[in-house]
């Protein structure tokens, strides 16, 4: 049995709903962090010492950090398909998923949090300002790559996509101004054409607007 513990509307959390779901695989989702809470819970920390979600348990592994698990779901039961085995084409999914972590992720959500979440009142406008040109920049490297390709880092959907992905649900829904990305707007219908990714990712996150509190 695959147990993940995290909040839906988590973005993180969502990366592994999106997998589990894309794989076909069944598993329990226990609510966890946010209202939930159960994070310092003494049986959570010990699967997760930094008491953060996501977390998977698969069978005796448990797992965190949402790319870590992205990448075990997909090796384990995706082999060369979402995980390709030939080494070059793994490392071409791995740095793409390792760029998103630094330099996308921190960009997007660095916004969502600094416009988004937080009320108009309090807002940096400088440093919200920064930020959207750190997005814009990371977002029209990717549309470079997706300019060759379908997909993030070859013809067909793999681990790469899926960061990424979750992470332009977030960016192309909020109100600000955006670089034309033309490949990236296709790329989006691709990925919005799949179910999995429909149920997971794009999700309402209007509740979270003007909200610093989980």
């Amino acid at each position: 049995m695959i147990t993940l513990w995290g909040r839906a509307n988590s973005i993180n959390v969502q990366k592994v709903l999106w997998t589990l779901d894309e794989l076909g695989l069944a598993f329990e989702h226990v609510n966890a962090g946010g209202h939930a809470g159960g994070l310092d819970d003494p049986a959570f920390r010990a699967m997760n010492p930094h008491g953060r979600v996501p977390v998977l348990r698969d069978g005796e592994a448990a797992l965190w950090e949402s790319n870590a698990i992205v990448r075990y779901l997909c090796a384990r039961y995706a082999p060369d398909r979402l995980s390709p085995t030939e080494p070059a084409e793994r490392a071409q999914c791995d740095a793409w998923m390792d760029w998103t972590a630094t330099l996308l992720q921190p960009a997007v959500m660095g916004l969502f949090w600094g416009f988004y979440r937080t009320p108009a009142a309090q807002r940096n406008a400088a440093r919200n300002a920064a930020l959207a040109r750190e997005c814009a920049r990371a977002v029209e490297a990717l549309d470079r790559q997706l300019s060759a390709r379908p997909f993030v880092a070859s013809a067909a959907l793999s681990m790469a996509d899926i960061p990424a992905g979750t992470l332009m649900f977030r960016y192309f829904g909020m109100e600000i101004e955006r670089p034309a990305a033309p490949a990236v707007d296709g790329w989006r219908v691709r990925l919005e054409a799949r179910p999995a990714y429909r149920r997971n990712v794009m999700r309402p996150f209007d509740e979270l607007y003007g909200r610093l509190a989980f």
